[in-house]
């Protein structure tokens, strides 16, 4: 049981977020010194052990040696950049695209593609818009994603039509969506939103009537926001993440990204004291 658990080196050296290399491992796209592993926990030695993801050899960080004999090694301390966007619609979040799509990297400063291993943090489909923070810290990634440690996210919701009271009681009681593996299989998951409010009704004969709603969620599954909505018939028009825990938007245009600093990380990591140890 001894070394670094595999999804761990893996987000240490730049692949995504842990929970993203969980899914990835799991998935049968990693190999460990040629083997296939889907099977966690799996613990390696980043100094020895060779890890292809799609059969490309991954770059694993550079670890010093523990001084605790028979200890697991140490990742070598390594400075972290992180990064907020504001991503605009037709803007996928991932770090590239064989059909050639703009990615959220394409919104960072040439220099910062070019010096860092960076990935997003979660995932904003391609229709939604709003905040979106982009790292190469691994471990700080894993405690904004994970449901364990319950980070809220909020969001700024526009549908069609006039949401009535009974339909935000259904939002806030939850419902359990299904959803297909790649291997063919469906699980079935329950979704429910951390607390939902009406911003403003919007009559308009013209276009339509609109409500604005927000929402908060601490866990999120695959487009939940708009599978909810659907199955109670409100169609969402637009979708906008507005904050990630206590980060807000703010001033932030569609397509600019910034630079956040300790005050803020500190802030994130804040966010996630109050869930159960022993993540990993």
């Amino acid at each position: 049981m001894g070394g670094v658990r595999l999804q761990k080196a893996m987000a240490d050296a730049g692949i995504g977020a842990r929970r993203d290399c969980e899914e990835m491992i799991v998935g049968g796209r990693v190999k460990v010194n040629g083997k296939i592993v889907t099977t966690l926990p799996v613990f390696i030695d980043p100094a020895r052990d060779k890890v292809k993801l799609d059969d490309e050899l991954v770059a694993l960080a550079a670890v010093e040696a523990s001084p605790t004999a028979g200890s697991a090694p140490k990742p070598a301390v390594r400075a972290f950049t992180y990064v907020l966007v504001n991503k605009p619609k037709g803007v996928i979040t991932t770090t590239s695209d064989p059909e050639g799509r703009r990615n959220v990297l394409d919104l960072l400063p040439p220099s910062l593609r070019r010096e860092e291993r960076l990935y997003p943090v979660g995932r904003l489909d391609a229709d939604s818009t709003g905040l979106l923070m982009i790292t190469n810290d691994g471990d700080l990634a894993f405690q904004l994603t994970h449901p364990k440690f319950g980070v809220t996210k909020e969001y700024r919701v526009t549908c069609g039509g006039l949401a009535t009271p009974e339909q935000l009681q259904q939002l806030k009681q939850g419902m359990y969506l299904i959803t297909p593996a790649a291997d063919g299989t469906k699980s079935s998951k329950k979704a429910s939103m951390e607390s939902v409010r009406i911003v403003k009704r919007l009559v308009d004969r013209a276009r339509g009537d609109r409500t604005v709603l927000s929402i908060v969620l601490r866990e999120g599954q695959n487009r939940e926001i708009r599978r909810m909505m659907a199955r109670i018939g409100l169609k969402v028009r637009d979708l906008e993440r507005v904050a990630i825990g206590p980060i807000r938007l703010a001033d932030l245009k569609p397509g600019q990204a910034r630079l956040i600093g300790k005050r803020e990380v500190d802030k994130l990591r804040e966010a996630t004291l109050g869930a159960p140890a022993g993540r990993g």
